[in-house]
């Protein structure tokens, strides 16, 4: 189960966002390793997809905060919850210098001019695998790998696809992008996947603490659950004696929310893949409240195990 109880070591690696940097770009290091060691021998191609690769800078990423406003209106939302570092993508290219790196490379974004600023940055980094740009929405294009790694499977090696696909898989969104559905297309597949969840930042604020859920279709969209069983995982009824005798209902938003956030969805990841981390990497903004929790999943129980031990010793 995810939780939230470990102590925040303030200042600890720098920002939130170097945190989760930092922790992601230790995992690829250790997948390489293991990866380059069978590669040849199972005939293994290796795919990195990043499906918010952005441009590769320090942004506020104009649209999604225009949408953030939208729905908290005039409450104070701190800038920091939606400033992301769009930083993995250099990081994970830098690593060819010092090993084998990945056959493709796959970049998406939703717009053009973000992969063009991308493009250029990383145009100083030869690299033996194949950088691809792709300026479409993340939902599709995680749909369209899916899809790939399911043809590999169904392929017997000794025909006419030589190799197998082997995928690293980062959704790295602001806010709730990526529908429950999509998840769903990559259960079976030879992939890990490392996925950012908006706990604090998104999720929470979406719980009213009067009951009612803000825009209860993007919560069921993300969680891939009704409505009717998000109330009642996020809230409770109790009873209180009434001024005029019996009692009134009273509904309330369950404590702790945001760990709660961040079980549920390791609970849905569990029905799609065989391993979760247990705990996943909280993030922090500047007061101390958790905002987001990065979580890993697979269908490789070593690859599982070394993801905690990298969080372990992240926070």
């Amino acid at each position: 189960m995810a939780k939230t109880d470990k102590t925040h070591k303030n200042g600890w690696g720098g920002p939130w966002t170097e945190q989760k940097l930092d922790c992601f770009t230790r995992y690829v290091k250790a997948y390489l390793t293991i990866m380059n060691a069978y590669r040849e021998k199972y005939h293994w191609k290796l795919i990195y997809f990043d499906g918010f690769a952005g441009c590769g800078d320090r942004q506020i990423q104009e649209d999604a905060v225009d949408k953030t406003i939208d729905i908290f209106g005039s409450q104070n939302v701190d800038e920091m919850d939606i400033k992301l570092y769009q930083g993995a993508a250099e990081r994970v290219v830098r690593l060819e210098q010092e090993m084998e790196g990945f056959d493709f490379y796959y970049f998406i974004d939703k717009y053009e001019d973000n992969l063009t600023r991308l493009e250029l940055k990383l145009a100083g980094y030869n690299t033996k695998g194949r950088k691809i740009f792709r300026a479409n929405d993340a939902n599709v294009e995680t749909r369209n790998l899916a899809q790939a790694m399911k043809k590999d499977t169904e392929t017997p090696q000794s025909v006419s696809h030589p190799y197998h696909l082997k995928t690293l898989c980062l959704l790295d969104p602001f806010g709730m992008s990526i529908d429950w559905e999509t998840i769903e297309k990559l259960a079976g597949k030879s992939l890990d996947l490392w996925i950012l969840v908006p706990t604090g930042s998104i999720i929470s604020r979406l719980l009213k603490n009067d009951g009612e859920l803000m825009y209860p279709e993007t919560l069921e969209r993300f969680f891939g659950l009704p409505k009717e069983l998000l109330m009642d995982r996020f809230y409770k009824k109790t009873y209180e004696p009434s001024l005029f005798g019996g009692e009134t209902e009273k509904t309330i938003k369950t404590k702790n929310v945001i760990a709660e956030i961040a079980n549920l969805y390791c609970e849905q990841l569990g029905t799609l893949f065989p391993y979760v981390t247990n705990e996943p990497l909280v993030l922090y903004n500047r007061n101390n409240v958790p905002i987001f929790h990065f979580v890993c999943a697979s269908f490789n129980k070593t690859a599982v195990k070394i993801a905690q031990e990298i969080i372990d010793k992240t926070v």
